[in-house]
Order: structure tokens, then sequence, then C-alpha cells
């Protein structure tokens, strides 16, 4: 079976088939590219869940092996991502109570229930679920999340205590304690966000994070910045992790996660399906939605068996990963192998990592994640035309992409993005319950709106009319209202072309039988032109006697029907 393809059996390690020998330098070379990215990235990102640095490898290495195993794209990098770390930390922090050992064993529980959601989720096909977050929704989450993130690892980039709450709450904490910042403390997170920042801009080939991280941890052994304020990572276990259930964790604690757990599974699976279909397209292949779902969930229930954390697929580091030359997921597998030796050979090194240059990481992670543009991009999406048909909603996506972004801010990560997937659905109802009907002219040999058409008139005997959507409940009887209202004392023939309404539903059929009938008793016939499949089926079986005569294949022959008059088109 083929990686894109749905049915049939389930591959295992599908992207390496048809191997060549050819291809494993370059996987090779991608694969320590890529781990020099996620090495400091994981350890990161672990903080951000509010556990341990390690605890982002540990989870990077199951997730690495069994997303190879079980997912569909070639070039898709598993791990631990700020926004899953952000969402993990809403959800699990609270139940923790403040116990670390808890925290732990909830993070590591919380990407088992996901992993188990995910698997069941691709097994049963449920790949199209990626479909209930439009890319504004999502704009606006990634956008809020960024800054959530960034304002809370801005006190441990100044040496500032470091409180809870919303962004808000936290900014206002932050600027009142201003005065208590440490300088030794703000020089190195500040050396480091610079460091990274220009390596980024200027020698995009050189892993920024990994030279940073290892420049800090040598200044701080040579000056012994740990003794002189700067707060260090501190004790790091060497070692592979505990593999197992999480202790302390009974039935009922993995029950209470479902729930959140689905929303983790949402935000990560977009993510990742996002990334892995970029570059399918790019190297010319296909990925497949329930492979992603289910290799997604195997990637988080190894993470979670191994004392880790939820994980995701993640864009930048596919973006190394593909740039590096990677053609399969052995560069992932290599990744996993440097990781374990990372974790059997160099966790005492990373132990006088500053916490700032950590932050400092994070920070230079997520920023380009503020994507401003993205934002002003949407709302440019307007014009007097659709500003007149929709009002309010006509920006509807730039609004879909606000209530996310404040909803985030103002509730959390996972409520706001309920907020705004509630948004969206709720904007687009709004707009398909008032959908444009426009008046046609005929211009040449084509009926045209007449509103686009600049000095063209109808004839006021007849009105002939095009909606443009589909019709059912929801905006039957705002469809009725226009028509009406464009019907003038000298009407005598109403035609709706119905070639742009791809469907209709039994209450619009109903409700244009009886807009025929209110019509005809004012001496005006309601005709149907150009119906198409859907609309002609229902139309037969809803309201068989209502237009049996009153159904033609062209504008031109609804309009000259029984000697009716034909459009006059207006003076040049």
């Amino acid at each position: 079976m083929s990686a894109g393809s749905d049915g049939g059996t389930w591959p295992v390690f599908g992207s390496l088939r048809g191997y060549r020998k050819a291809w494993f330098r370059p996987d090779v070379v991608a694969g320590l590219t890529v781990w020099a990215v996620l090495v400091p990235e994981a350890l990161a990102y672990a903080t951000i869940a509010g556990v341990p640095p390690v605890v982002g490898l540990y989870a990077a290495v199951p997730a690495l092996v069994l997303y190879a195993a079980v997912g569909s794209s070639r070039h898709l990098v598993v791990g631990p991502m700020s926004a899953t770390a952000a969402l993990s930390a809403a959800i699990v922090a609270p139940l923790a109570a403040g116990d670390p050992a808890r925290l732990v064993a909830l993070t590591a529980a919380l990407g088992l229930v996901v992993g188990v959601l995910g698997v069941l989720a691709g097994l049963i096909r449920l790949g199209f679920i990626a479909s209930l977050i439009s890319e504004p929704v999502l704009k606006g989450f990634i956008v809020g999340l960024a800054l959530t993130i960034v304002i809370g690892q801005v006190p441990t980039l100044l040496g500032v205590p470091k409180t809870g709450g919303d962004f808000f709450e936290q900014l206002w904490d932050t600027i009142s304690h201003l005065g208590d910042v440490d300088g030794l403390t703000v020089l190195v997170g500040g050396a480091s966000l610079a460091a990274v920042l220009v390596l980024r801009r200027w020698l995009p080939v050189v892993p920024g994070s990994l030279v940073v991280v290892v420049l800090a941890i040598a200044v701080t052994a040579a000056f012994h910045l740990d003794t002189r304020g700067v707060d260090i990572v501190g004790p790091i276990e060497p070692g592979l992790p505990t593999v197992g259930l999480p202790t302390g964790i009974g039935p009922d604690g993995y029950l209470g996660l479902v729930g959140p757990a689905v929303g983790v599974l949402l935000v990560g699976f977009a993510e990742g399906l996002g990334a892995a279909k970029t570059y399918a397209v790019k190297a010319g292949y296909e990925v497949s939605a329930n492979h992603e779902l289910a290799g997604l969930g195997a990637a988080n229930l190894g993470a979670g068996l191994c004392s880790g954390m939820v994980v995701n697929g993640s864009l930048s580091k596919t973006a190394v990963n593909g740039a590096a030359g990677a053609r399969t997921q052995v560069s992932g597998l290599v990744v996993a192998v440097l990781t374990v030796l990372t974790l059997l050979l160099l966790t005492g090194l990373f132990e006088r990592l500053p916490e700032a240059t950590l932050s400092a990481v994070v920070i230079a992670a997520v920023v380009e994640l503020v994507d401003v543009a993205s934002l002003r991009r949407l709302y440019r999406v307007w014009t007097v035309r659709l500003g007149s048909i929709y009002g309010l909603a006509a920006r509807a996506d730039f609004a879909a992409a606000i209530a996310t972004l404040l909803g985030v801010l103002v509730f959390d990560t996972l409520p706001g993005l309920f907020i705004g997937i509630a948004a969206s659905m709720t904007l687009l109802l709004y707009r398909v319950s008032r959908p444009h009907v426009a008046r046609l002219a005929k211009l040449g040999d084509v009926w045209l709106d007449v509103d686009r058409q600049d000095g063209h008139h109808p004839d006021p005997r007849n009105v002939v009319v095009r909606v443009e959507a589909g019709l059912f409940f929801a905006n039957s009887d705002h469809v009725r209202a226009r028509i009406e209202r464009l019907c003038e004392p000298e009407t005598r023939v109403v035609v709706l072309d119905a070639e742009t309404s791809p469907f209709i539903d039994i209450t619009a059929a109903q409700m244009l039988a009886q807009l025929a009938g209110s019509l005809r008793r004012n001496g005006i016939d309601l005709r149907i032109a150009r119906d198409i499949g859907q609309v002609r089926d229902v139309m037969r079986t809803a309201v068989p006697e209502a237009f049996r005569h009153g159904v033609f294949h062209t504008v031109d022959d609804a309009v000259g029907a029984d000697g009716a008059p034909g459009e006059q088109a207006a003076p040049p």
C-alpha cells in the first residue's frame, strides 16, 4: 500500500520502502543537523511544560522512532513543541497542585492519553478532524500561544520571580518587578537571545541554538556564573528513562485527561499535518491524514511510556531536515540514536546551562511565530462590496483569528482554541445565512450582476436573480425577502438562475413553492433556470407540482417563455 493510501494494510516504516544506498549519506547529514537543533529546543520546550529539561529528550527518542514506523511523511520531524508543551502545562499544572513528581507523572500520562486517542482516531479514519481548525483560527492560536510563551519566559530572562495567570496578569507582574532584575542574568539572557537571532539571520546553516547553548555553558563554567546569582539548569540524571506507566496515576486520573487530550491532539495533528503536506508537495509524494494521526498517536504513546511529554510534528525542524537533504525517515532515526548518546554521555554538560539561556532559546524559537504580517493580510481581505453584503462578517477570517488570539491571551490555551473554533463556525453560519442574491441583467450574451456593471439597467418587468450559495433552512427566509424586495410594480417574471446554488434542502424548496404562490397572486410568474442535479432532484420530489412547467435550461428560455418580454440592454 502506498503512503498516501487510506485503505488496505497498514505499512510499517512505509517511507523506507525502495530505499536506495545513495540516500544514506544525505539522510545522515540531515539527522546530524536536526539533532543540533532538537537537543536544545527539547530541553527548552520541557521547561515550557513545567517539567525537568531532560524530559524533552526522553520524549524525543521514542517519538522519532515510532513516528518513522507508522507515519506517512518522509520528512516530518516529531518531538516536543511549544504549542503542545504550553497546552500540557495549562492542563497538568492545576491537577498537580504544586507537587513536582505528580506534575511529571501527569505530563507523561497526558502523552499516553493523547497517544491512545490518536491511534484509535487513525484506525477509524478520523483524519478529517483537522478541517475543524481553519487556517485563520490556527494562525490566531499560534500567535496567542507564542505571546503567552514569550511572556512566560521573560521573568527567567530577567532574573525576577515568575508567577502564573493569563498573559496580561503575567505581563503586569513582570512590569511590576522590573526594579528587581538581576544585571548578570539579563546580560547572559540578552546576549544569548541576540546571538541566536543573529546566527539565524546571518548564518542560517549554523545550528545557532546549539552553538549558543555550548558557549553559555562554557562561559558559566569559566567564570562560575552559577555562584554569582545566575540560575542554572542543575542536576540532570544521566541515562535512559524508565519505561512503563507513570506512577501514582489511577484510572480516574487517565479518564480526567481525556477531554483536554482531545484539544492537544487536535492542535498537534493540525500543526504536524500542515508541515507534512508542505514537504510532501515539494518532494512529489502524498501523505495520509489517517496515517499521520496514527503516527502522532504512536509517537505520543512512546513518549508517555518513556517518562516523556506530549509531542507533535515540527514545521521548523522539518524545514531544517528538508533543507539538509533528507530523503526518508532514516534522518529521524539518526536523530533518535544521537539523542540516546546525548542522554548517556552528555547530560552532565547541560547541567551548567544558564536558565536565562534556555529561556532565550525558547523565545528565539517562538518569536517568529508572532506573525503579524499574516494577521494584516487577513484584515486586508475586504472590499466595499463584501462589506455591503456581510457587514462586520466580511472580515470573518480576521475576526476568527483575533477571537482565537484574545481567547488564548485571556482564557488560556485550550479555551482559546475552542473559542476560535466557535467564532469561526458562528461567522460561517452567519455568512451562509445571508448569501448574496445578485440582480442580473444581460450584457451581450451573458447575464451579469448589475451591481458590478456600471451604467447597466435591468428591465423592471423581468427580475433575474442568482443566489451565490446553496439554498437551505438557514438562508431561505433571507433569500425570499431579498427576491420580494427586488420586485417592482411592473414586474411580471422572476427568474431564479440556480446554477450557482449547488444544493437545496426541503425547507428551501418549500420556500420557493410558497414564494411562487405569493408572487402568482400579484401577477408575477416565478421560474427556475439552469438547475443542477441535486437541486433538480430535491425540487422534483419535495414540491413536484410547484414548478412542473416553470423550469428552463437557460435564463434566456425562462425570460422569453410564453411571450414574456425579453431583457433590454442599457443604452451605450
